[in-house]
């Protein structure tokens, strides 16, 4: 495994609108490290330089700031959802901050902590996390962990401890929608709070967005198991916590969109079969041109 890191976002979590505002800087061959950089986008420098790691961390831009074929075809001319209106390109970006690995503890909870427990306080998670980076060697800081602990729960949860309305804070709940974690506030004389990771059908994933994350993953070839499918690392089962059951009607969906895909159950075997594979890409033009 490769070395962990924690840091990075300077401890904002990634609000809505940054990701089509960085794409819009970076698209104008303009530079981060450039002093005008808070002019240009708007925000305080600690910001500049946080909007450049989400860019990195949702696989959005190279290591050298330019827009990947991902970004163009979201935010681009002929953008999908430049301001990212619809649920299925929030599952796209949970993904892809998944699978880029940039920033290490969205793969770590998803892939590998979900495996051992559902639900989690924050001194579990840091505990969880101290021993990754041991087995891993790399650098465990206290304060850079905790800092990560609260940017990744605000990306995916509101403070329900919190009487105040912050629509600014609310924005930086960027995934929020996939209601993929839950924030349960204790009552009890300890207050700690608990955090519980959603394990189910995930009925508004989108089949397609689904099939993208198996299209996408180099892994997989045109037989595989349904085993493979539901554990194995980085696999839709996995990244998008989704159990049995909605595995198999994802699975019931995409077969009746696309007829070059079968899903056998012989004799015990669950196996996805491609006769051929579609394009990734034309998977979600598909999605999204339904969706219009």
């Amino acid at each position: 495994m490769d070395k962990l890191s924690f840091s990075g976002h300077e401890t904002f979590a990634c609000k809505q609108y940054w990701l089509k505002k960085g794409f819009d800087f970076v698209k104008e061959e303009k530079s981060f490290r450039d002093p005008h950089a808070v002019i240009d986008l708007g925000v305080g420098k600690n910001m500049v330089a946080s909007i450049r790691f989400w860019m990195k961390a949702f696989g959005l831009t190279t290591e050298d700031d330019n827009p990947n074929e991902l970004a163009e075809y979201l935010f681009g001319e002929n953008g999908k959802d430049v301001f990212l209106e619809d649920l299925g390109t929030l599952w796209l970006l949970h993904y892809q901050i998944v699978k880029t690995k940039k920033a290490s503890i969205y793969s770590l909870v998803f892939n590998q902590l979900r495996r051992e427990r559902l639900t989690f306080t924050k001194s579990q998670l840091m505990t969880f996390l101290k021993r990754k980076c041991e087995e891993t060697n790399s650098v465990f800081n206290e304060k850079t962990v905790t800092n990560d602990i609260k940017v990744f729960l605000n990306n995916y949860t509101k403070n329900v401890a919190s009487k105040k309305v912050d629509i600014e804070e609310d924005f930086s709940t960027l995934l929020l929608d996939l209601r993929l974690i839950n924030h349960i506030l204790d009552t009890s004389e300890e207050h700690t709070d608990i955090y519980e990771i959603n394990f189910n059908m995930q009925d508004d994933l989108p089949a397609e967005l689904f099939l993208f994350s198996i299209l996408d993953n180099p892994k997989y070839g045109n037989s595989i198991s349904f085993k493979e499918l539901s554990v194995d690392e980085d696999s839709p089962g996995i990244v998008f916590s989704i159990n049995r059951d909605g595995i198999i009607e994802k699975i019931e969906q995409m077969v009746k969109l696309y007829p070059e895909i079968t899903f056998s159950q012989t004799a015990g075997n669950q196996v996805l079969q491609f006769k051929s594979k579609p394009n990734k890409w034309e998977v979600l033009n598909n999605y999204y041109d339904a969706r219009n």
